[in-house]
């Protein structure tokens, strides 16, 4: 195929991974995608799937290993290709709620509620989509205090009790603080610095 025909197709399926991943209906008319890069990082993927197999090993079920999608934003490129390069690594985050940032990474759900503050018109910017095996989940509380949350034992991922309101109800700001996954990877009571379970896939 030529070069344009098959990054076509890439951006054709990141848009639809970004479409089916919003979390309010109004936003498929928000957003304007022009370029997608697919991210090979060949120790990521061998590592997603050691991962996996580790787990599976450890008796979790198909669908704790599923494969599913999470999002990051950039403002520039080169911060984006180097998440690509380095992996998401902990201290990487501003937002304390789910989880210690230290022991920890954060990710978006929603691939259009990417920010504490709402995209204001004519911004631009590029999402890192990766993939993302959360295996067993904890519902937390959001935690505001500055002892913050622990990995859990025998987890590997946080999510905040989920609200009903719509999304109208709520500010942007606690749409986007309710909306992470907070991922970690602990063994032998240490963190990783790069959780394994989260690989970069196509920058957008």
């Amino acid at each position: 195929h030529p070069e344009s025909e098959e990054s076509g197709s890439l951006l054709q399926m990141a848009v639809s991974v970004l479409q089916n991943s919003y979390l309010d209906s109004t936003s498929q008319d928000g957003f304007q995608y022009s370029q997608a890069i697919l991210v090979e990082n060949n120790v990521f993927l061998s590592e997603l799937k050691a991962f996996a197999q580790a787990k599976e090993a450890a008796g979790y079920s198909q669908e704790e290993l599923e494969e599913t999608f999470a999002f990051l934003l950039f403002d520039n490129e080169e911060e984006a290709k180097e998440v690509c390069q380095t992996g998401l690594r902990v201290n990487s985050s501003s937002i304390s709620t789910l989880g210690d940032p230290a022991k920890g990474v954060y990710i978006s759900k929603y691939a259009d509620c990417l920010h504490p503050r709402p995209w204001y018109h004519g911004k631009s910017g590029y999402i890192v989509i990766c993939k993302l095996i959360k295996g067993k989940v904890k519902v937390v509380s959001e935690n505001y205090t500055t002892s913050y949350t622990c990995p859990s034992p025998g987890y590997d991922c946080h999510v905040t009790v989920s609200r009903s309101n719509a999304p109208s109800q709520t500010s942007h700001c606690k749409a986007f603080e309710q909306s992470q996954y907070y991922v970690y990877e602990v063994s032998n009571g240490s963190s990783a610095e790069r959780p394994r379970q989260i690989c970069p896939y196509i920058v957008i």
